[in-house]
């Protein structure tokens, strides 16, 4: 199975550079699933109804958040409707909206997608750990679902990792999302599941992780609120992963970097 993953859409250029490669990206590269972070697209803080629609009519499969969730309010009101859009799983119970989304392929088979939510310097939720392993307990890779994706919104590389090797030979992909800056870790781990630290950003990096660099230097320098962060709206790079899993067992075959167009240096898989 073929699976694409996109870092943290922001604002515009990164949802308009995403909206315009997914449609080609998905025919040439045999696509199964896309997945997108979609927690700062609607101009850098939150997702708007509109603005998921959009990506979903350009072939997203999945939207993923994290602690940006609520910043455009409808999404408490609509996500119910929309179960193709996921929040963190360990959200206190009673939170609008479901941790994850099992995609149906047309030839039968099942990709489960997976939000979660770090703790280290983030907001104190439930654990992470304990969340998605109870979850587990109820879906088993090559079983239940054919592939599994777990996005972790999270701030730290230590707990990014820790929680790779937690769920190591549990599920296809563990990624990290929220730093907006991608790592070169990507690999697959030694019991077969694909893991990269974070996977960037779509967005404008002529930038402070995809905000304005003038107003960002003015919070560090002057050490004062100064006005409201804006999204760069510059040339966008297209970052994330793209992942191969091995029929049989779900465990990644493959895994490469994805990085397209503007600012850093180019890279995707060579199929």
């Amino acid at each position: 199975m073929r699976l694409l993953f996109l870092g943290d859409i922001v604002g515009r250029s990164g949802r308009e550079a995403v909206m315009a490669r997914l449609p080609e990206w998905r025919e040439t590269l045999k696509l199964d699933v896309v997945v997108v972070n979609g927690e700062n697209a609607s101009h850098g803080f939150g997702l708007s109804t509109a603005i998921a629609t959009d990506l979903f009519k350009a072939g997203v499969d999945v939207i993923t958040l994290g602690n940006h969730a609520w910043d455009k309010k409808e999404l408490l009101r609509d996500i119910n409707a929309e179960p193709r859009i996921i929040r963190p799983l360990n959200f206190p119970p009673g939170t609008p909206g479901q941790g994850a989304y099992v995609i149906v392929l047309p030839n039968g088979r099942k990709v489960l997608v997976i939000n979660v939510m770090g703790r280290l310097f983030m907001d104190p939720l439930d654990d992470p750990f304990r969340a998605v392993s109870e979850f587990l307990s109820r879906h088993k890779l090559g079983m239940t679902a054919h592939a599994i994706i777990v996005d972790l919104h999270a701030e730290t590389g230590s707990e990014k990792m820790a929680f790779g090797h937690y769920l190591d030979g549990k599920v296809s992909l563990v990624v990290g999302t929220h730093t907006h800056v991608p790592t070169a870790d990507y690999r697959i781990l030694s019991k077969g599941t694909a893991y990269q630290t974070d996977a960037g950003m779509c967005g404008d990096y002529d930038s402070v992780i995809g905000m304005g660099k003038e107003a960002s230097l003015y919070r560090f320098v002057r050490k004062l609120p100064g006005e409201r962060l804006q999204p760069a709206e510059g040339d966008a790079t297209v970052c994330g992963v793209f992942v191969e899993t091995d029929d049989a067992t779900g465990l990644a075959k493959r895994i490469e970097a994805v990085r397209s167009g503007g600012h850093l240096s180019p890279s995707f898989p060579v199929l």
